[in-house]
């Protein structure tokens, strides 16, 4: 079985590809972090400002953040830490690696990234 761009055991189409077609499938923090990977890795602006809080969304950045996922290699996604983020909760925070190649050297995002619901669904609010 392929595992999704986010690592998990599942196909695309049973992961990040669910959650991307409809928000609400995101029932967790984490469930939004890892789509926003695979988003990321597919080049979905989109999705990826819809998946961002009103008050932070970088909508004058869209095109330049999709041409940058489309200029690197995206290698792997590592879940490091959550804390909250449940369904029944109502924020929380995922902390994770994002390993690409760019322009043949490796790179890590290591980020603590705060997740809060909007209209009921989970959205990224920026860096803790």
């Amino acid at each position: 079985m392929s595992t999704c761009y986010c690592g998990r055991p599942q196909t695309y189409d049973n992961c990040c590809g669910k959650i991307h077609k409809d928000i609400a499938q995101a029932l967790t923090a984490e469930d939004l972090m890892r789509s926003r990977y695979s988003a990321f890795v597919m080049a979905k602006g989109d999705y990826l400002m819809k998946s961002h809080h009103s008050s932070t969304r970088p909508i004058r950045e869209k095109k330049s953040i999709v041409k940058w996922t489309k200029s690197v290699e995206w290698i792997k996604l590592e879940v490091l830490n959550t804390t909250k983020g449940s369904q029944k909760e109502k924020e929380g925070t995922v902390e994770f690696k994002a390993f690409f190649y760019e322009e043949g050297t490796m790179q890590v995002i290591h980020e603590n990234s705060y997740f809060v619901k909007e209209k009921g669904n989970w959205v990224y609010v920026g860096e803790v």
